[in-house]
């Protein structure tokens, strides 16, 4: 069964209060949805992963397609929102309808609604309710309710595909979620086991409570890289992907851009996988004058792989010239780029070794990076 997840994040979220919806804030070292989505992409029965944003956070459609998830824009309701992300998810059997704010998510209960759906139509995590119910009046008890049978609502929310999309596509109004709009089209829904640590975002103080989940089991990596590369004949230098005129070039295998073989090193560090040798020998004539972007890509992808979400770069060029800050934003949008983050989470900067040494004599240039990795 071909199981594909369906994250819904064209909401608001105004009562969680800050300068942007709750879904791109920052949560543990990294946003809200960043957490949601790296939850099914490390999941090993999830093929592939559409997101439904908000017309206006469309411009954060690019950092999630270059890794091959699908993004669509949402609608009015959240009804709307769903039949626009079904309809751009890739072919599958089954769909996993989850909502962003919800960052804690356990591989766990994603497992357990995947595996409902091999004898049902549709299953979804459910909590019993424990706790007294009442009713009430500004401040005041009104009255008790009864809990039995009562459950907290949460997702991923799972159900054939076919099903579902002739469900949303019957359906009429806005719904309180998607086992609602299921229920309406008359399918019956297994309960899984939910997670009180699967919350939903809705208020501030909901991120100090998500923070504290998601560290207790956050795998957090840090990788160093450092390189050298002589210079040698030439009329430009590659560094970070911008290609600086200067009166000298950079002697190396592939275009030998120190700048990006560090951050590729420090990538490759932080998952204990080695160097660019390792995965591109210099032994190899097919990697001569190769692009150094193919290699950093190449690390970025395979921290996705592993399940880690790439939070941070920082990046130091040791030379006397050229000089690297005229051309230092330009260096961090292209390296953001090519890692899939925010450029506010790249740093590039550079400094002199005070003429002493090799790179103070202008025989090169030298480059340190540290890259931090975070897997929830």
């Amino acid at each position: 069964m071909r199981v594909c997840a369906l994250i819904v994040a064209a909401g608001r979220g105004t009562r969680a209060g800050g300068a942007r919806p709750k879904q791109w804030q920052i949560l543990a070292s990294a946003r809200v949805i960043d957490h949601t989505v790296a939850a099914f992409e490390a999941h090993e029965q999830v093929s592939g992963i559409a997101i439904v944003l908000h017309p206006d956070d469309m411009h954060e459609a690019a950092g999630f397609e270059s890794r091959g998830i699908q993004v669509t824009r949402g609608g009015a309701e959240r009804s709307d929102s769903v039949r626009a992300g079904l309809s751009a998810l890739p072919k599958c059997d089954a769909v996993l309808i989850h909502d962003a704010a919800r960052p804690c998510v356990s591989a766990a209960v994603i497992s357990d609604v995947i595996a409902a759906l091999a004898n049902n139509t549709g299953a979804a995590p459910g909590l019993a309710v424990t706790d007294a119910l009442w009713t009430g009046e500004g401040n005041t008890v009104t009255g008790t309710k009864d809990r039995t049978g009562l459950f907290a609502a949460q997702t991923p929310q799972g159900f054939r595909f076919d099903k579902i999309s002739a469900a949303h596509e019957g359906y009429i109004g806005a719904a309180a979620d998607d086992v609602a709009v299921a229920r309406a089209a008359g399918i019956t829904i297994a309960i899984t086991a939910g997670d009180p640590d699967n919350i939903k975002i809705t208020t501030p103080a909901d991120f100090t409570r998500a923070a504290r989940i998601l560290e207790k089991n956050m795998d957090i990596r840090t990788g160093n890289g450092f390189d050298v590369h002589a210079f040698g004949d030439g009329d430009h230098v590659m560094l970070c992907g911008v290609k600086i005129p200067h009166d000298q070039g950079l002697v190396g295998h592939s275009d030998a851009d120190v700048g990006l073989h560090t951050i590729t090193d420090a990538i490759y560090g932080a998952l204990a996988a080695g160097d660019i040798g390792t995965h591109f020998p210099p032994s190899d004539p097919q990697w001569k004058g190769a692009e150094s972007h193919i290699f950093l890509r190449h690390a970025a992808q395979m921290a996705r792989d592993r399940g880690f979400t790439l939070t941070h770069v920082d990046c130091t060029l040791i030379c006397e010239h050229p000089k690297v800050g005229p051309h230092a934003a330009t260096m961090r949008a292209a390296v953001a780029e090519m890692i899939a983050i925010d450029i506010d989470r790249v740093s590039v900067k550079a400094t002199t070794s005070e003429r002493l040494g090799f790179t103070g004599r202008g025989e090169g240039i030298a480059c340190m990076a540290t890259a931090t990795l975070v897997k929830t």
